[in-house]
């Protein structure tokens, strides 16, 4: 069969599918990365790290993961998701056994690298080839608006039952309890969340289709899937807005921080910003997806930048003080906005740019080898400005550079706009 001619078969019926690929493509990421973001001043209290250490663990995720998306993608192309996405998902909720015996910061290292490995060489861009599977020839939007939207969902109910599972031992004064006492409270978090992992896990294992996708090349190296890949410029286009679309969704991990710190939240209630946040996930991402398949993809990434390019110069400029709460709600509403619905559709145009199905995992993985280069630059670059300069100054420096970087997204998805417009043309 011809890589460039090979079709795209129609969507299930059903949303049993598409919400299992919600649940995995959420859980997957939960003990490195959601428990950090929502919990994060406690994070850091109860494992006695820095922010810039916590930026270090994320860089040695990123470096693993970095050769993971590549090759992991042209297995995608290669093999059913079952096995691979349950694979992945138990070996994931293994580390989280560690991770509540609190390791020292060598072990989390260790731990973090695993995990990099874990999320993405067997689960990632097999679980996006799925879901443009699911979406069929009119539904790209749609599907990765499911998914965007049912994982800010996911992440939203667990947060809540987290924050919950937190507050019934740490109130918001917490200066009488002992570091002790606040990892006892947190190890239910932790423990909660592994088993959440796991339980997934043997439920893609059981139930997710495991038939053969149409078009699947078995006799194609992996090699002349990447040459093949190569040679669509949107691939390239697409790189560049998943770094800049990242760096968006990183910095998000400092809200409840920015609560904490320059709006005087207390503990919980920082937590609950990003909690808050996370239910706006699927409002926003279903809204975009539905309106990206009226209209365009490339159209809404457009927009998306521009809004957050508003929220980064907001809370840039100092202004978002103790005084301001609504404001600063109202920002990080737009930050939301802005987020999610890049991340709902920068990889819906890969159907809009006309790259074939079958090399539908290469080139997934070409665009997150270097799109998610984030995961190894900004944890330690935020960690270093919020250290070395403590309460606003240094959350302005951060939303300064994510201003930068959304000027940058903007430009080039107005390139890819056009681009995609005379293509259709």
């Amino acid at each position: 069969m011809d890589l460039k001619t090979a079709p795209i078969s129609t969507p299930p019926p059903g949303f049993g599918q598409i919400i299992l690929l919600i649940f995995a493509a959420e859980s997957i990421f939960l003990l490195p990365f959601l428990l950090a973001r929502i919990f994060r001043p406690t994070f850091l209290a109860v494992f006695e790290i820095t922010n810039f250490e916590l930026g270090t663990l994320y860089s040695t995720y990123g470096v693993v993961a970095l050769l993971s998306y590549l090759y992991g993608g042209t297995l995608a192309d290669r093999y059913s998701p079952r096995k691979l996405m349950a694979t992945s998902l138990v070996l994931t909720a293994a580390g989280g056994i560690l991770m509540t015996q609190y390791p020292s910061l060598r072990l989390l290292q260790i731990l973090y690298g695993f995990w990099g490995f874990s999320t993405i060489f067997l689960f990632w861009a097999a679980m996006i080839k799925a879901t443009r599977k699911w979406g069929g020839h009119h539904q790209q939007g749609r599907a990765f608006g499911y998914l965007e939207g049912g994982r800010g969902l996911v992440a939203a109910l667990i947060g809540g039952v987290g924050v919950y599972l937190l507050a019934a031992f740490l109130p918001n004064q917490v200066e009488p309890l002992s570091i002790a006492e606040r990892q006892a409270s947190f190890q239910s978090v932790i423990w909660f969340t592994t088993a959440l992992v796991a339980l997934v896990g043997l439920a893609v294992f059981f139930f997710l289709d495991d038939t053969e996708m149409q078009g699947t090349q078995h006799q194609s190296t992996a090699w002349h899937h990447i040459k093949t890949a190569a040679q669509y410029n949107v691939v390239w286009y697409l790189i560049v807005i998943v770094v800049c679309a990242y760096c968006g969704y990183k910095v998000t991990d400092i809200l409840s921080l920015y609560a904490a710190e320059v709006m005087g939240f207390g503990e919980v209630d920082a937590a609950k910003v990003s909690a808050f946040q996370m239910y706006l996930r699927p409002l926003v991402c279903v809204s975009v997806g539905y309106l990206a398949d009226r209209q365009s993809s490339s159209k809404w990434i457009f927009y998306g930048f521009v809004v957050l390019l508003f929220s980064a110069a907001a809370f840039a400029s100092g202004k978002i003080v103790a005084t301001y709460t609504p404001l600063f709600i109202g920002l990080v509403v737009t930050t939301g906005f802005g987020v999610y619905s890049l991340r709902t559709l920068y990889f819906s145009v890969i159907k809009e740019g006309k790259i074939p199905f079958t090399i539908t995992g290469t080139a997934v993985g070409m665009i997150s080898v270097v799109g998610y280069t984030p995961d190894i630059f900004m944890g330690p670059v935020m960690g270093y400005f919020l250290d070395e300069y403590p309460g606003m100054v240094g959350h302005q420096k951060v939303f300064l550079l994510l201003a930068a970087f959304a000027l940058v997204g903007s430009v080039v998805a107005f390139i890819l706009k056009k681009m995609v417009h005379q293509n259709h043309a």
